[in-house]
């Protein structure tokens, strides 16, 4: 099974300055796309091709074992869902409709080591999503003085900015505007939020047009303008922005021990759909991650 790179980026290693870490690299695993590297220590099936499907499984364990991860994380259709429990997998969150608005959807996860499946915080996990669900529908009002715009190639800069004020880590290297700029070019809507001519937010929309779903992620805001509803203002640009462009289905991945991006989507109409656990490296930890769900076809 071959392993090419698909993109390369620059060195990110910890710094004084910024305190910036090496992201996880993304490259191909046969046809399929994964992302894996010691920051999120996992391997992370990304988008699995259909000629992969037989052997996807093995191909996961050995790149996890030659590495020394200790998760592997898989995105799947759910008619693979026995092959990957029958590989040591547990689902760990479904998503009706992931593929083409019809296909359910299933984030399943292998941990390699005992520590990797411990969850530490269940309590403060378990507040946060009963106070999120307790939310769920009750659409925030956003100050209509804040203007939400589609981000450009050449704002590529002060959005790389201002992730690097917000976030000391990071799965993915937001904080390198050559990246932005790539992925713009190819499936990523970036949305800001304005107070005047200051950028203060940031999110996006990470659209698979082959499923039609899209994940609403990247969500950045200024520390002194937290508390304003600005996340709901760019959920809601996005959701109309990706429905207009046929996507039935959107998701997130948030972090478990949010209050305020997990009410976010509850109050938007999302729906719970289950907790990866130890899922992911952000803001300078590995955490476990709840994933939210709406068809927009609704």
């Amino acid at each position: 099974m071959s392993i090419e790179p698909v993109l390369t980026y620059p060195d990110l290693k910890q710094n004084g300055e910024t305190g910036l870490m090496t992201p996880d690299s993304m490259e191909t695993l046969g046809s399929s796309t994964v992302q894996h590297g010691k920051l999120s220590d996992r391997v992370y099936l990304m988008k699995l091709s259909p000629q992969d499907r037989d052997h996807m499984v093995t191909s996961l364990d050995t790149l996890a074992r030659e590495k020394g991860y200790s998760k592997i994380f898989a995105k799947i259709p759910a008619a693979m869902e026995e092959g990957f429990l029958t590989g040591g997998y547990r689902v760990e969150a479904r998503v009706p409709g992931l593929f083409n608005g019809d296909g359910e959807g299933l984030f399943m996860g292998r941990f390699l080591t005992p520590a990797r499946a411990r969850v530490k915080n269940a309590g403060l996990l378990d507040q946060v999503l009963a106070a999120s669900l307790s939310r769920a529908g009750a659409v925030r009002p956003v100050d209509s003085g804040f203007r939400v715009r589609s981000m450009e190639p050449g704002q590529a800069g002060i959005m790389a900015g201002l992730y690097g004020k917000v976030f000391s880590s990071y799965p993915f290297p937001i904080m390198d505007p050559g990246f932005i700029k790539e992925t713009m070019a190819s499936h990523v809507r970036y949305f800001g939020v304005f107070e005047g001519r200051d950028l203060v937010a940031l999110s996006s929309a990470e659209m698979e047009m082959a499923s039609l779903s899209a994940e609403m992620t990247d969500f950045a805001t200024l520390p002194h303008m937290r508390g304003q509803g600005l996340a709901d203002c760019l959920l809601f640009a996005m959701g109309q922005a990706v429905r207009s462009m046929g996507i039935r289905t959107a998701y997130t991945i948030a972090r478990a021990t949010s209050y305020g991006m997990n009410i976010v989507f509850a109050r938007a109409g999302y729906r719970y759909g289950g907790t990866l656990v130890n899922n992911t490296h952000i803001a300078g930890g590995l955490e476990s991650m709840n994933v939210w769900w709406a068809d927009l076809t609704a």
